[in-house]
């Protein structure tokens, strides 16, 4: 191939090269958006429990669940409460010099209602024979759920709004590229952890108050401006 030869075909080639257009790459946005919305505390859940000393293993279990079915017959005449076995500890207690001189025990029952005069009413009837060492106000999976859903179109709504003003800001339309949606709740919180004595015989409600959890979805996502 001679020098005249292949500088036409390099002036061919750059010539096709030139009249290709050039398509600009799309824009790409990442970004998310928050929505909360407040949840009814409609769920009570607390921890009772019975803790003895005594002389052998053996004679502390038989102390500590005589306690416990006092207090599951109590338990039971409530409809509304359900109740569960919680954990159970057991360990020696030793003197100055090393030996094992007592044993000591504690067991658990956790209880849970919707209803919270009958649980107020309950565990001040518990107070006179257990301890009271956790208590704490929750929506319930159904309240959690609705909360959730409410939250979760707000969130996209001011995804899309967010969405539009960025894309009306570049003067181009948008499409979305990618979506995803997570949910959460802030930490319950507990309305009472500590250990309550029995101090009285009187059996009197103890307060429960509800309040609020705030629950809070968000949208993340990609938009692409062309």
């Amino acid at each position: 191939m001679n020098s005249q030869l292949r500088s036409i075909l390099a002036l061919l080639f750059l010539v096709a090269t030139l009249s290709i257009p050039v398509v600009a790459a799309p824009l790409i946005i990442e970004f998310s958006a928050e929505a909360r919305r407040p949840a009814s505390n409609d769920l009570v859940r607390a921890s009772v429990f019975a803790e003895g000393t005594g002389a052998t293993p053996g004679e502390l279990a038989r102390q500590i669940n005589a306690s416990l079915s006092e207090a599951l017959k109590t338990i039971r005449t409530y409809s509304s409460v359900k109740v569960q076995s919680g954990g159970t500890s057991t360990y020696p207690v030793h003197s100055k010099n090393g030996k094992i001189e007592s044993w000591r025990m504690r067991s658990e029952l956790s209880i849970e209602s919707s209803d919270t005069v009958a649980i107020s009413e309950l565990l001040g009837k518990l107070q006179n024979s257990l301890g009271v060492s956790h208590i704490a106000m929750l929506p319930s999976p159904e309240t959690r759920k609705k909360a959730e859903q409410e939250a979760m179109l707000d969130a996209i709504t001011a995804f899309r709004e967010r969405a539009r003003i960025l894309a009306d800001a570049m003067g181009k339309p948008y499409a979305i590229k990618h979506l995803s949606v997570n949910t959460g709740s802030r930490d319950v919180q507990p309305i009472y952890r500590g250990v309550a004595k029995a101090m009285s015989m009187e059996a009197a409600p103890m307060p429960v108050e509800a309040g609020e959890s705030q629950v809070s979805a968000t949208v993340s996502g990609q938009i692409e401006l062309n």
